[in-house]
C-alpha cells in the first residue's frame, strides 16, 4: 500500500482468517453477523467479497464485507479495531475496495448506517456519499432509524488520495 509499508489489504480468499474476522464483528456491533453469516457470504465470490487490513505482523486491524451486483458496491458491514479506530484505516480500506469494485464494474456505492453512529456517518460522506433514505426504526439495541446512503460516483475515486 503506498505510504503504508507496514499495512497490507487483501480479499479474503476460503474461511481462513473467519474467526478473528467474526469477533472484531461481535466486538463492534450490537447486532452483529454470525460467523456462519459471514461463511455463507465467502461461499459466493461472484458477488460477495471480505476484504481485510492488517498489520506488518498480519494482525487484523479491520475489514469489510460487501456485494458487488451488476454496477452497484453494496458495503455491509465494516469493522476497525477499537484500539485502532481514527487513524484513517477504514478511509484507506474503502478506497482499495472502490477501486477493485470500480475495475469490475461498480460506479456506485451504497450503504446503511445507524442514525447516530457519527463517526461512520463522517467517514462515509468524506469519501462522497449523501443520504438519500431513512428506515424508520430499522435497528434494534437500541432501535433507531437506520439511514441508506449512496454515492454515485464510484469509479471517479482515486484509492492513492489521502483523505
Amino acid at each position: 500500500m503506498n505510504g503504508e509499508p507496514d499495512l497490507s489489504i487483501s480479499r479474503l480468499e476460503g474461511e481462513g482468517g473467519l474467526d478473528e474476522i467474526a469477533a472484531l464483528e461481535a466486538a463492534s456491533f450490537a447486532n452483529p453477523w454470525s460467523r456462519e453469516m459471514l461463511a455463507r457470504e465467502l461461499r459466493n465470490p461472484d458477488v460477495a467479497r471480505v476484504y481485510v487490513l492488517r498489520d506488518h505482523a498480519g494482525q487484523l486491524l479491520a475489514f469489510c464485507a460487501c456485494w458487488i451486483i451488476v454496477n452497484e458496491l453494496h458495503i455491509n458491514t465494516l469493522a476497525v479495531r477499537g484500539d485502532q479506530r481514527r487513524r484513517g484505516l477504514a478511509t484507506k480500506l474503502l478506497r482499495v475496495l472502490f477501486a477493485e469494485a470500480a475495475t469490475a464494474g461498480a460506479d456506485c456505492a451504497t450503504l446503511e448506517v445507524r442514525r447516530s453512529n457519527e463517526a461512520a456517518r463522517k467517514l462515509y460522506e468524506g469519501l462522497g456519499f449523501e443520504v438519500r433514505a431513512v428506515r424508520p426504526k430499522y435497528y434494534s439495541s437500541p432501535v433507531e432509524d437506520g439511514l441508506i446512503l449512496w454515492n454515485d460516483k464510484l469509479g471517479f475515486l482515486n484509492p492513492n488520495t489521502d483523505p
